[in-house]
């Protein structure tokens, strides 16, 4: 058997269409795709399969849309692989999932992977906390950049002169930054001066994962502190610390803190490099994660799942 690690795609991963191909041709998927509706009281598949894309891009239509689209191929991946976690592996299973993680939103999905939130609870948490983010973006106006082939001394140092700060550290050579529309804007015009090869703008509404964020953080926190989180059944990994947390009670905080904090995805990926896990299933729309991991470590496989072509490839090795 394989020991592999579920990883799960975060805010902007999302495509008009995406789970779409999964709906037609497995029960699984429809099943989640249409309660994923009735929970959020719209169409949201159709959202999903058909935008547009502006409205699906909306931080309180993305999150639950990526969410449902992520859990919908876990379903099929599991009902066409046999491939359960600790406390479910079917006896002939050649791969086990061991860890479960997910960059920001994502880290929501991993944790109904790992059987610690249930999808419902979920789904109404990530839609709640995407209008509380966009409702704080509102209030204090602010953008993303992603600073590339630039030391991370070099931003930070940037960052404290132009009131920006780290957002997320996602592998070698990238930084996120977050801040202020106009401080973003003007740290973005110098970092070439300062040895960054490129910056791009990220197409998200608001300063995410920044102080800027506290109030969004504040009122986030009243909605958590109700949803039952259980121990999880594989190994979950938070953004916040890049740590194994079992307690549900610290998993709820560094869900609260994560919203004004940056995350450590790299950090993270190292860590469960470190415990022997050499394959990762990235589950659910686009292929992101792909792509920083192998920046990360190029040694490490990554396979993704969230379409039916990659469902249809997925073979079982010969035992």
């Amino acid at each position: 058997m394989v020991n592999i690690a579920y990883i799960f795609p975060g805010q902007g991963s999302q495509y008009v269409g995406m789970g779409k191909d999964l709906y037609d041709n497995f029960a699984s998927a429809r099943e989640i795709f249409d309660k994923a509706s009735t929970i959020v009281k719209f169409d949201l598949k159709k959202l999903c399969f058909e935008g547009p894309q502006e409205e699906l891009s909306k931080t309180e239509n993305c999150q639950p849309a990526i969410l449902a689209a992520s859990i919908a191929a876990l379903k099929v991946l599991e009902a066409e692989s046999r491939c359960l976690p600790d406390g479910g592996v079917v006896v002939g299973s050649d791969y086990v999932p061991k860890f479960s993680l997910g960059l920001s939103l994502g880290e929501y999905t991993a944790l109904v992977a790992c059987g610690s939130i249930f999808f419902e609870d979920a789904l109404v948490l990530v839609r709640k906390r995407g209008e509380i983010m966009e409702e704080a973006s509102r209030k204090v106006p602010g953008r993303m950049a992603c600073i590339l082939g630039m030391e991370l001394k070099a931003v930070e140092d940037l960052c404290k002169g132009f009131g920006c700060e780290i957002a997320n550290l996602n592998c070698p050579g990238q930084v996120v930054i977050s801040g202020k529309t106009s401080n973003v804007e003007l740290f973005a015009s110098l970092a070439k001066e300062k040895g960054a090869k490129r910056v791009v703008m990220l197409d998200v509404s608001g300063p995410f994962h920044s102080s800027l964020m506290t109030g969004a953080s504040d009122k986030l926190k009243t909605y958590i502190e109700k949803v039952t989180i259980r121990p999880p059944v594989m190994s979950f990994l938070s953004n916040v610390d890049a740590s194994i947390q079992t307690d549900p009670q610290k998993i709820k905080e560094n869900l609260i803190t994560q919203v004004n904090s940056k995350t450590l995805w790299e950090q993270s990926v190292r860590n469960v490099a470190a415990q022997g896990i050499t394959t990762f299933f990235e589950i659910g729309p686009g292929t992101v994660l792909k792509g920083l991991i192998k920046k990360i470590n190029p040694l490490l496989e990554v396979r993704n799942i969230g379409m039916l072509q990659d469902i249809q490839a997925f073979t079982l090795p010969q035992s």
